[in-house]
């Protein structure tokens, strides 16, 4: 039985347990205080009251502010991770000890979304590793600054407040920000600003960066935006035209969105508006110059003066040159001259011409070719109803396939000519409006129809005596005298009878009687033989005999001939 002046082993273990915080609370892994006995070999020997002593490395001590004075008799608190080693000694941490409490703080911190200070002290993939007074957190590299930073050496060992942004004390995994905390700040000094600032104010600012769009101007730790637009009246293809980083400019407040904290700028505002009284300047009607600026799908862009443009839309261009990109007519800076065709003062918009400042083509070629000169020009295309011929001052004629030639069809008319050929025509009429010059080819072509009606003086129902010119399997080619109209007999007006309807009945010289029986479209006369039979006919029958008289109509005619041979 144990006594007090010999205690058992449980007995013991019972006191020492008490001694340590009991035996439910055990020793292990708990912080406790204890007392730097001694400094050696780099080494703090420390006793917490334990059976032996601790060795801590003096390298834990060396982060924390109240470490800095360790020396022998100094308290610190450390944490307990073994009773006792294979030494026999005691494992203690000051590290440990320290994140422990450091945990403690930063949990409640958390919770209320307070900010938290810390050091960078290390560089990690990805990121950095950040001090958190004993506790180890990440700084990804994208919460480190607001815009990237490239040199983070001016940060390293500083202490700057962090936002935690993630803690998980299990895995002892803690996620902070730096730039939450710029953002929160700059947020804040935005606000006071802005409550600063009027729209209509004028300021001075720095260039801070330039975009294609426009620049970024500082206002005394607020940035604008000066869009390219808002640069100058003229206009302005790249920022840095007018202005370059580090630059300081005077600005009018155009606009500011409370919601957004954003604010426009502007420059030219602060210039006199030159399109204030461009009615006047530059009425409808008047030839201006002005140089080319920009050239689009739809037309070109003139500066008539520093900002006031106005666009010449590709249908203006040119008289001529239809579907023609504008780059092909004009080009970037060149001088031209144009006509004021609309102005829109309130939507800043001039319309020009390029083609009224010159004089139209039609009109000049009616004046120096009047209807039934003869012009001379290339075959620029042939379509299934004509051809276009290419004509001095650029234009076009057209001779419709009707008048191309006399005597044969138009699609055989049309076959005789090719692109490319030289031909010569007459002017048959010019309308300027419709922008039409139509021409005629035929009408150059010995025995074309004399002016004054169709055919010259040639009638209906006349019977007149014609010159077989050239015979066909549908009919003859003929014509009216030595230098006559031309016409063609058709194979079934040949004659009366079948038999006589045979056109190699007839020979190339030889002259007949005919009957102009009509007109086709080109005023061209028809004849017939068969019609001139039976209108002689008739005639005869009305004079030499009648339907009662029981003549025949061989004594009928014979008498009509015989009248015809005494009349001679």
């Amino acid at each position: 039985m144990a006594t007090s002046a010999n205690p058992s082993r449980d007995d013991f273990a019972a006191m020492l347990d008490e001694q340590l915080g009991g035996a439910e609370g055990g020793f292990e892994g708990r912080v406790v205080k204890g007392t730097v006995t001694a400094i050696e070999n780099g080494m703090a020997i420390i006793d917490v009251g334990l059976k032996s002593e601790g060795r801590v490395n003096l390298k834990e001590f060396e982060r924390g502010e109240d470490d800095h004075n360790l020396e022998v008799g100094s308290e610190v608190e450390v944490f307990v991770d073994r009773v006792e080693n294979a030494d026999g000694e005691a494992m203690l941490s000051r590290d440990r000890a320290r994140r422990e409490a450091a945990w403690d703080k930063l949990e409640s911190e958390y919770g209320e979304g307070k900010r938290v200070e810390g050091r960078i002290f290390g560089r990690v993939k990805g990121g950095f590793t950040v001090d958190l007074d004993g506790a180890v957190a990440f700084l990804p590299g994208s919460q480190v600054d607001i815009r990237p930073v490239r040199d983070v050496a001016p940060l390293m060992d500083v202490p700057q407040p962090f936002q935690i942004l993630k803690m998980d004390r299990r895995r002892g995994n803690i996620v902070v920000s730096r730039r939450a905390v710029l953002e929160e700040t700059r947020a804040e000094q935005r606000s006071e600003l802005i409550d600063k600032l009027a729209e209509g104010q004028i300021t001075d600012g720095v260039v801070k960066n330039i975009t294609d769009y426009g620049a970024f101007v500082d206002l005394g730790g607020i940035d604008g935006l000066l869009h390219v637009t808002d640069m100058s009246y003229k206009r302005v293809n790249h920022p840095s035209e007018v202005i370059e980083i580090g630059q300081t400019v005077t600005v009018q407040i155009i606009r500011i969105n409370a919601e957004t904290q954003r604010i426009s700028l502007g420059m030219k505002q602060l210039e006199s508006d030159p399109w204030e009284g461009v009615g006047a300047k530059y009425p409808v009607g008047a030839k201006v110059s002005g140089q080319v600026t920009n050239i689009t799908e739809y037309g070109a862009f003139v500066e008539l003066e520093p900002g006031i443009e106005g666009l010449v839309h590709v249908s203006e261009m040119s008289w001529t040159k239809k579907n023609v990109h504008p780059g092909k007519i004009v080009s970037t800076s060149q001088e031209v001259e144009v006509m004021v065709l609309e102005v829109d003062s309130e939507k800043r918009r001039i319309s020009l011409g390029l083609k009224q400042a010159q004089r139209n083509p039609w009109e000049e070629f009616a004046e120096k070719h009047p209807v039934g000169s003869t012009v001379q020009g290339e075959v620029k295309n042939a379509t299934e109803f004509g051809l276009f011929i290419g004509l001095p001052g650029d234009v076009d004629g057209m001779v419709h396939m009707s008048d191309i030639a006399w005597g044969i069809s138009g699609e055989d008319a049309l076959a005789l000519h090719r692109k490319g050929e030289e031909v010569e025509a007459v002017v048959l009429d010019v309308d300027t409006d419709k922008e039409r010059i139509s021409l005629g080819m035929k009408q150059l072509e010995k025995g074309a129809p004399a002016e004054g009606g169709p055919a010259g003086s040639l009638r209906r129902g006349e019977v007149v005596t014609v010159t077989v010119l050239e015979v066909r399997d549908g009919g003859l080619e003929v014509q009216v005298g030595d230098d006559g109209a031309t016409g063609f007999i058709k194979r079934s007006d040949l004659g009366r009878d079948r038999d006589e309807q045979r056109p190699d009945r007839f020979q190339t010289g030889q002259k007949v009687d005919a009957m102009v029986t009509g007109f086709d479209r080109s005023k061209k006369p028809n004849f017939s033989i068969k019609a001139y039979q039976i209108a002689e006919e008739k005639q005869a029958v009305e004079q030499y005999g009648s339907a009662d008289s029981g003549a025949s109509l061989g004594d009928i005619l014979g008498a009509a001939l015989k009248g015809e041979d005494e009349k001679k």
